[in-house]
């Protein structure tokens, strides 16, 4: 439904008037695009535990969006703003993600209604593993049907206790360690998790600057290093995102809005320092690497090259729009613009690398961690040796063909075979480039078509309607 004039759009509204403006651009039949948009299901659980002396009930939600492949796949986070709207808008948007990177996944999204501040680390415990519970005798936690993931207040910790409560509840399962991605690595997690999501963003920036006219159109030129970049939220995401592109693109961060305010820097913020006194103080408050500024929200206000929304949802919006002076938005929060925004920003020429695309790196290498506890073996276990035997012997023969040795670090770098890490990350840039390309395959072949995130929408509904076909739909 689509909102009264004047008034914003919520973030369910806006995905779907998103997915109606791409699937106005297909060829499918109104009840396939029907089938494609609404939520399969929801379940809303409300379950109580003795905590404190005391009853306490918690609200959760588990939404499945489509079963066009299965397992589903989808985040679940802990916060007071959790409801069924915001849920199933999630799981929508993990459908459409999962088909643009090509992970065989439907879209799934979880919540639980807490602060997760209001609890000690134990009694957190014991409301994770009764929701696993309340989750896993409806099979909305299983490795071959619905596979969590961590979100907004949940991490490691927390899909390590999901995956300890299923195994108890599922003791002969030996694929238990897949019911969920995101583990600790003691605990069938996957090396490069934690940096997944920011580390795609780097990669999805780097997409689009593989193409000069991209870049031109974006009045932007050359490569990524001197580019100002302000980061709005310096969490998981944003701190990756922000270490990568300093430190490996030779950006400059120019600015990191966090709860507090934000810090500004125009010769560009030392990100581990500004990191390492956030996680002492709480904020940023004081910091002594730049300027403090009280309202944060104006800083996104602030003139850039990069703007990286990695916070929260409906941050730039229709009271802020106007004032917004960046040339590239690259979404790495969920629904950072709103389409009402979003109207605005193509108006004004502004390129935005969207949602489903831009923070798919999380989903990516959860699906190489899920594969990983299927196979129950270390990727580049097999390999990794062989890999630096074949090198030793190639090194070897041109050393004497050439008659002296060659550079000691160009060896110790063309010696090293592919471990987990290397791998994981090798496998996610190819991801990331194969969407990019997907998406601009449509921007080149359909002239009606004239921004990124109608094209991701495009490539992706395309992939999922061709699923449902396939099904006999």
């Amino acid at each position: 439904m689509a909102p009264k004039e004047g008034r914003e759009t919520t973030f369910r509204q806006s995905v779907d008037m998103m997915f109606e403006r791409a699937a106005a651009h297909l060829d499918i039949s109104p009840g396939l695009k029907e089938k494609i948009r609404v939520c399969n299901s929801t379940y809303t659980v409300r379950f109580g535990v003795r905590l404190r002396g005391e009853i306490h009930t918690f609200i959760g939600y588990r939404a499945v969006h489509s079963e066009h492949t299965e397992p589903v796949k989808g985040g679940i986070r802990y916060a007071l703003s959790v409801n069924q709207d915001e849920v199933e808008a999630l799981a929508a948007l993990m459908t459409y993600k999962c088909a643009l990177v090509d992970a065989p996944f439907g879209g799934s999204k979880g919540g639980l209604c807490i602060n997760p501040s209001d609890w000690e680390v134990f009694e957190l415990e014991r409301i994770t593993r009764r929701f696993t519970y309340e989750l896993s005798k409806r099979d909305l936690i299983h490795p071959s049907q619905n596979v969590p993931a961590p979100d907004m207040g949940t991490g490691e910790r927390e899909m390590a206790w999901m995956a300890d409560e299923y195994k108890r509840l599922h003791p002969t399962d030996i694929d238990a360690h897949a019911c969920v991605t995101g583990k600790p690595l003691n605990s069938g997690g996957i090396a490069g998790r934690i940096e997944a999501t920011g580390r795609g963003v780097q990669y999805a920036i780097q997409a689009f600057f593989r193409y000069p006219e991209d870049v031109k159109e974006a009045g932007l030129e050359g490569d990524l290093e001197g580019k100002a970049v302000v980061v709005q939220g310096l969490g998981n995401v944003g701190y990756h995102a922000a270490k990568f592109l300093s430190e490996e693109d030779g950006c400059k961060i120019t600015a990191v809005i966090e709860r507090d305010g934000a810090v500004i820097n125009d010769d560009g913020l030392d990100i581990e320092e500004l990191k390492s006194y956030i996680a002492a103080s709480g904020g940023v408050r004081g910091f002594g690497g730049g300027m403090y500024h009280e309202n944060g929200a104006d800083i996104l206000e602030k003139e850039c090259d990069i703007l990286i929304p990695a916070a929260i949802e409906g941050c730039i919006n229709s009271a802020n729009v106007d004032r917004i002076k960046t040339k590239l938005i690259v979404e790495a929060a969920n629904g950072p613009v709103t389409a009402n925004a979003d109207t605005v920003l193509q108006r004004k020429g502004v390129k935005i690398i969207p949602d489903m695309y831009a923070n798919a790196g999380g989903v990516t290498v959860s699906y190489f961690e899920w594969v990983k506890n299927l196979s129950h073996i270390r990727f580049g276990r097999m390999q990794r040796r062989q890999e630096e035997f074949k090198a030793n012997l190639l090194i070897a023969e041109l050393e004497k063909e050439i008659g002296k040795p060659l550079n000691d670090s160009f060896k110790q770098e063309f010696l090293r075979g592919s471990d987990e890490l290397a791998l994981v990350r090798s496998g996610l840039d190819d991801t990331m480039r194969g969407a990019y390309d997907s998406i601009r395959e449509v921007l080149v072949t359909n002239p009606a078509v004239k921004e990124m995130r109608t094209a991701a929408y495009i490539a992706s509904v395309t992939s999922i309607a061709a699923s449902y076909s396939s099904l006999g739909l």
